[in-house]
């Protein structure tokens, strides 16, 4: 098997969500003109670009340490959704704290668009640089 041929080799994820999840994530698919495999795999794809994973030892030994009156921007803004309802679900609190990242990512890919750094390729199943973006940018 060649390069390329890795590169582009398609391969089955499954995974399994509430419905009313899937139903959400079907809905916003077809407002967007994506399947809903292109949707999830673009979504997956933006929060790994842009969602850093914590080291759980780390955090874990900073929480230990912490005297609880201080605490990260994260925390700030999970203690004012709390605040905000009497109760709030796992969804709720996701929805609460994500509310604005898929109109950010839109707006910034359109932008990027605009300027011709970034190209969308519905046979490619996502976004990608586009060529020359980055010659002659002293802006980024």
């Amino acid at each position: 098997m060649t390069d390329d041929t890795e590169e582009t080799e398609r391969k089955t994820v499954m995974t399994y969500v509430p419905a009313y999840q899937k139903e959400q994530w079907k809905t916003h698919a077809e407002r967007l003109g994506m399947s809903q495999s292109e949707f999830v795999r673009t979504m997956v794809q933006a929060g790994r670009s842009d969602f850093e994973i914590p080291d759980r030892t780390h955090a874990d030994e900073e929480a230990s340490d912490d005297d609880g009156g201080g605490g990260s921007e994260f925390e700030g803004r999970v203690l004012d959704a709390l605040s905000a309802a009497d109760h709030r679900s796992w969804d709720e609190l996701l929805d609460a704290l994500t509310d604005d990242i898929e109109d950010r990512l839109d707006e910034t890919l359109q932008d990027l668009q605009a300027a011709n750094r970034v190209q969308y390729s519905g046979r490619h199943g996502g976004y990608a640089l586009a060529p020359g973006a980055f010659e002659g940018d002293d802006g980024r």
